[in-house]
């Protein structure tokens, strides 16, 4: 059975200051440990990515009102994290919403592939991280919440919506050797 590992939004503009830059080489070492597995078991990664124009006139409505700038298109800060190695073969979604669901191929692609289990991994949990497991939820997938993998630039919002997102029955916490060991089974 095809596990899928989901990758959202691993970029610069999210690791540069605060929280998740004091947690980069961390982080980074734990999902490349997962990459590294999924990779070596011939199982699914899928790449998202918020990308945004200039202008903003394709963010959401928030952003476009605060008329603060991220993950703008052409910069590095769009880029997924250095550390991280994106291979070809492996899809990447654009999206403009919280939800790679969201006026996305995702759905199209997780159709044609049929995975088990969707395995979670990015940043924001609070935001992009949750919307996106409660869309798969909402689809019927079987959903891991990878525990190193998953953060946030801030500690409540990320306790409390991994705490949501466990206790509601969205997605199993795992730990990268218990993710690891089912990838053997």
């Amino acid at each position: 059975m095809d596990k899928l590992l989901l990758v959202i939004d691993v970029q610069e503009d999210f690791f540069r200051t605060g929280r998740l830059a004091e947690k980069r080489v961390q982080f980074t070492l734990a999902l490349n440990e997962l990459l590294t597995q999924f990779r070596d078991k011939n199982q699914n990664i899928i790449w998202v990515r918020q990308v945004f124009k200039d202008d903003l006139s394709d963010s959401y409505l928030t952003l476009r009102q605060s008329k603060q700038k991220w993950t703008i298109e052409g910069t590095v800060g769009c880029e997924v994290l250095n550390e991280l190695v994106q291979k070809p073969n492996e899809p990447e979604i654009i999206k403009k919403r919280y939800s790679a669901f969201f006026n996305t191929e995702l759905e199209e692609i997780l159709n044609a592939i049929a995975p088990s289990e969707i395995i979670i991994a990015g940043v924001n949990t609070h935001a992009c991280v949750r919307v996106t497991a409660i869309d798969a939820y909402q689809r019927d997938y079987q959903l891991v919440l990878a525990k190193e993998c998953i953060d946030s630039y801030d500690q409540g919002c990320h306790d409390e919506s991994f705490g949501y997102m466990v206790n509601s029955g969205i997605g199993v916490p795992l730990s990268n050797a218990q993710i690891i060991e089912k990838l053997k089974s």
